[in-house]
C-alpha cells in the first residue's frame, strides 16, 4: 500500500460522468453500470457511465460538432478558463463507449436510430473499434457526419476525489434524458451488467448491503431521488441558469469537493 505522502501526490485527472434518466412505470429511473470485479478501480460498484477527459476530447473537430453549448458558456458553467466543451464531449463519448448510447444526430437533423438492425450493427462496430483504440471518436463523428447533442447534457454536481486515494478525479456530473430508439448495453469489459433503477431503490439496496456505491454516486442519487419524473429534473436543471450549484451545492473542504443535496434540488428554492 502506498505511503500517505505518496497517495497525497496522486495526480488529479479531469473526468466526466453522466446520469442518463428515463421515466419508468414507478417514476424516474437512472441507468447504472456494474463494474467488473477484476477492475482496479471500484470493483463491483454501480456507477453512471463516465471516465477521464482525454486530450482528444478537446479536438477542434469535435468541438465544432457540438450543438447546444458554446465553449465560453460551457467553461463558465463548470468554472474553467476555457476548453469546457471537452467535458461535454467526454460525457458523450464515455456514454457511447460504456453504455452504447449515442447522444448525437445527423448533420441533416436525423436522430441516430439504433433500433434499425443495419445501422445498429454499424455503430456497434464503431463502438468496438473505439474501445479497442483502433479509431478515434472524431473519426467516427466525421465519417457518420454526426452533431453531438451536448445541449441535452446539464451539469448538476462536482466531485474531487480526496487525497489518499490510489486514483483521483476532478469529476463534473451531468444529467440527460435517455435517447429514443436506443437500448443501453454495457461494454462487457469495464462494466459487466447494466440496470435501470429508481434512485431511491438504489439507495435502499445500498443501505441493505450488496449494492455497492461510492460516495459521489450515492450523493448524486440523493439529488435525483427528489424528482418524480424526468421533466421535473430537467426543468429544474434548465431553470437553474446553467449554474450547477442551483441543483447540488459543492461544499468545499480540505479533502476535496463533495456534492450535497440542497433544498433547490426539488425545484422549489
Amino acid at each position: 500500500m502506498p505511503a500517505p505522502a505518496a497517495c497525497a501526490e496522486t495526480p488529479v485527472k479531469d473526468a466526466a460522468t453522466v446520469a442518463v434518466v428515463r421515466d419508468g412505470p414507478r417514476g424516474l429511473e437512472v441507468l447504472m453500470l456494474r463494474r467488473n470485479a477484476a477492475s482496479a478501480f471500484v470493483p463491483r460498484a454501480y456507477l453512471f457511465p463516465g471516465g477521464a477527459v482525454d486530450p482528444a476530447d478537446g479536438d477542434p473537430v469535435l468541438v465544432a460538432r457540438c450543438v447546444g453549448w458554446t465553449d465560453d458558456a460551457a467553461s463558465a458553467a463548470i468554472g474553467v478558463a476555457g476548453g469546457g466543451l471537452a467535458w461535454w464531449v467526454a460525457a458523450v463519448r464515455e456514454c457511447f463507449e460504456e453504455a452504447g448510447l449515442l447522444l448525437a444526430h445527423r448533420g441533416d437533423g436525423r436522430r441516430i436510430d439504433l433500433d434499425r438492425p443495419v445501422q445498429a450493427a454499424r455503430f456497434a462496430a464503431h463502438r468496438d473499434a473505439l474501445n479497442a483504440a483502433t479509431v478515434t471518436f472524431a473519426e467516427i463523428c466525421e465519417g457518420e457526419r454526426l452533431q453531438l447533442d451536448v445541449g441535452t447534457l446539464h451539469p448538476f454536481a462536482h466531485f474531487i476525489t480526496p487525497p489518499g486515494a490510489v486514483r483521483r478525479y476532478d469529476t463534473q456530473f451531468f444529467v440527460t434524458h435517455a435517447p429514443t430508439a436506443q437500448a443501453a448495453l454495457h461494454d462487457r469489459r469495464e462494466a459487466v451488467a447494466n440496470r435501470w433503477i429508481r434512485p431511491a431503490e438504489a439507495l435502499e439496496r445500498n443501505a441493505r448491503g450488496g449494492f455497492v456505491l461510492i460516495e459521489p454516486t450515492r450523493a448524486s442519487l440523493e439529488v435525483l431521488a427528489r424528482f418524480a419524473a424526468v421533466e421535473d429534473l430537467l426543468g429544474a436543471a434548465r431553470s437553474a441558469g446553467r449554474d450547477p450549484d442551483q441543483l447540488a451545492a459543492a461544499a468545499r473542504r480540505e479533502e476535496g469537493v463533495r456534492i450535497t443535496p440542497t433544498s433547490r434540488a426539488d425545484g422549489r428554492g
